[in-house]
């Protein structure tokens, strides 16, 4: 099974109810739909999670995990007990080998959050770090 294919496989298997798939931003991505929270910074629906193939690597963008410094830490130390290398960027987590992919990790750090606690999250970090 391709990498893309069996993370989408994970996802989709414990991605709390509500969310939306869609294609956005030449990514696989799972949303908040705007009928859900209409008022966005940018109009466009709420990522939850995304997941790109590049070049030479792939990307899991888990917007839970970044927006909250508990989940983070939570990760970090998950993926500690993997034994490998994390390679963990300002809103990513990038994997060259595709075997290295935590799938059981990634999907409980998806099942996380119900939308009603990721929107709740993003309203209380809207707005941090800009100038006011």
């Amino acid at each position: 099974m391709a990498p893309c294919s069996a993370l989408r496989e994970v996802i989709l298997a414990n991605l709390p109810e509500g969310y939306e798939e869609v294609f956005q931003y030449r990514m696989i991505g799972y949303v908040v739909p705007l009928s859900r929270l209409p008022n966005t910074y940018n109009g466009k629906p709420l990522t939850y999670v995304s997941v790109a193939s590049q070049k030479n690597y792939i990307s899991v963008y888990p917007m839970g995990v970044y927006g909250d410094e508990s989940h983070r830490q939570w990760f970090r130390q998950e993926y500690a007990k993997t034994g490998k290398k994390l390679d963990m960027g300002k809103s990513c987590v990038r994997f060259r080998n595709p075997e290295d992919i935590p799938l059981d990790l990634i999907g409980r750090s998806v099942a996380l959050l119900p939308v009603a606690d990721f929107i709740a999250l993003y309203e209380r970090n809207r707005g941090k770090g800009r100038a006011q």
